[in-house]
């Protein structure tokens, strides 16, 4: 009689996985590019003991030894050599996870030219409805340093009129237009209307310091005074908003003004409504498109969630920002 036994399959060896330390791996990582335990000691700010416990912790973890020691300093063994590109890895990679949490928990950056102007409510109104929305505000010179600002990761975002070519790396969404008022003193003939068709400013002078040349704004008003027969003055001294109220209340200069710009208060002033059509300034809120910033998405869909069209039947814009504002942009 045969016996026809079979033998029993041999079972797969279990290798019990390896809790390495990611402070000895460092440590491991510090001492092959310093060759010294005590350079090594001293860029990872912590005492030469704790760097040789840190290595020797390591080494009987993994079961071989990674340096050896000699007179030109530490040098990876074969098993050592072997290893370090994996430990630059795991180091590697846990630094990127840890700057993308402190990203996520840092405050969004956000350029505006004046805290007097209505993009400060619209961020205002974002942060009430925004939980635990931290946000810093800078004040700049407008287009011309926010371009060179959001490339460089200074600010997250900026408002501004985005006159001309971005270029590829930014993106602009339209955030608001925003009706101009004529400013005057309580004296002008003018004062008394409730509102001021355009045409009635033909061959009057606005007064408007902060026309600085080259800026977008200074643009947006030159281009406002060649199409409607108003000469903007934009002499100065520019003392500041202060100044500026003082000036227009004490004599015959007049103005022009947001209907949102936060003015100092002054007895003597009076803003009226520039309507027929209605010059609104354009404003964009504008940012990197490779930003991943938490808050940037959000304050994004807040801005076109307010947004209103440019209406032609009823508003004015130059024609170079007439196509970005007439539907809900990026």
């Amino acid at each position: 009689m045969s016996n026809n036994r079979h033998a029993a399959s041999p079972q797969p060896t279990v290798v019990a996985p390896v809790d390495l330390d990611l402070a000895a791996v460092r440590a491991f990582v510090a001492v092959t590019d310093e060759r010294y335990f005590s350079e090594a000691a001293a860029t990872l700010g912590i005492s030469q003991q704790a760097v040789s416990k840190r290595i020797a912790k390591l080494e009987a973890g993994l079961g071989v030894r990674l340096l050896s020691r000699t007179r030109v300093g530490a040098e990876p063994t074969q098993d050592g050599r072997a290893f370090l590109n994996h430990a630059r890895a795991l180091v590697s990679l846990a630094d990127q996870a840890a700057e993308l949490l402190r990203n996520r928990r840092r405050t969004l950056r956000v350029d505006v030219l004046d805290t007097r102007l209505a993009s400060i409510d619209v961020i205002r109104a974002f942060h009430r409805v925004t939980a635990d929305a931290e946000i810093d505000i800078t004040t700049s010179n407008g287009l011309r340093s926010a371009r060179a600002a959001l490339a460089n990761g200074s600010v997250d975002a900026a408002f501004a009129r985005a006159c001309g070519p971005l270029g590829d790396e930014l993106v602009s969404t339209p955030a608001y237009l925003e009706q101009a008022h004529l400013l005057v003193g309580r004296d002008h003939p003018l004062a008394a209307l409730p509102q001021v068709e355009t045409a009635q400013l033909a061959g009057m002078t606005m007064w408007m310091p902060g026309n600085a040349a080259g800026s977008e704004w200074a643009d947006f008003w030159n281009l406002f005074g060649a199409e409607f027969g108003v000469h903007i003055d934009d002499s100065g001294p520019d003392f500041g908003w202060e100044y500026y109220v003082e000036e227009i209340a004490s004599g015959e200069r007049a103005g022009l003004v947001g209907e949102w710009c936060h003015l100092p208060s002054h007895a003597r002033t009076v803003q009226i409504p520039v309507v027929d059509p209605i010059p609104v300034y354009p404003c964009s809120l504008l940012r990197r498109r490779q930003n991943d910033h938490p808050l940037l998405t959000p304050l994004v869909r807040f801005v076109k969630d307010r947004f209103r069209p440019f209406d032609p039947g009823r508003q004015w814009l130059p024609l170079a920002d007439r196509a970005d504002f007439v539907g809900t942009g990026a």
